[in-house]
């Protein structure tokens, strides 16, 4: 007689999907600071190995989970080449590049559901400011005190630039050129990064 095997499910076509569902939850709910690998194993009802084993690592999850197009961790070397100077202009050159690129059609697809749905935008926040923003103003030697509120006023500049080029397609913005964008926005982008915002 077979007995009936005890714990958690091995690996099933569905255990993938199950893993993302309950990361999904946990980063929505917590935050990525917050969710634990082993807490969203336990959610799906699996070992904490086999999210290693399908995702790698906790920002690897975080990223499918999201399901944002390209990853930060190989963007942001570019964006933090040549130190602070600049640094408003290389973040606003390197976001056309991936918007403007074949990785951008998801990335308006995730905008256009955040802007409708609560849970995806906690989503998006989330990665902004985890796996971006805060990469961005580690970097920084800015008032600690003064790191969120930079970031946000990033993101506004980062997020209104999306909304106008690739979503409403405002004709100016739409058409312009990345040049033209990247030296209208990258100074103020700058100005939120290192300047006197107060």
């Amino acid at each position: 007689m077979n007995a009936r095997r005890t714990g958690r499910r091995p690996g099933t076509p569905d255990t993938r999907e199950a893993i993302l569902a309950a990361a999904r939850e946990a980063f929505a709910e917590r935050g990525f600071d917050a969710a634990s690998i082993r807490a969203i194993a336990a959610a799906a009802g699996v070992d904490p190995a086999l999210v290693h084993h399908y995702f790698g690592g906790k920002e690897e999850l975080f990223r499918a989970a999201t399901a944002f197009p390209a990853d930060p961790g190989r963007l942001l070397p570019a964006v933090l080449a040549g130190g602070p100077d600049a640094l408003g202009e290389r973040m606003v050159r390197v976001f056309l590049e991936v918007w403007d690129s074949p990785t951008g059609t998801a990335a308006v697809a995730l905008l256009r559901s955040a802007v409708s749905n609560d849970w995806t935008a906690r989503l998006l926040r989330e990665f902004l400011v985890t796996q971006v923003l805060r990469r961005v103003l580690d970097q920084l030697d800015v008032d600690p005190a003064q790191r969120a509120l930079r970031g946000g006023l990033v993101a506004t500049q980062l997020a209104g630039l999306a909304m106008m080029r690739y979503v409403l397609r405002l004709d100016a913005v739409a058409t312009a050129e990345p040049a033209t964008l990247v030296a209208a926005i990258g100074p103020t982008v700058q100005r939120y990064l290192t300047g006197d915002i107060t």
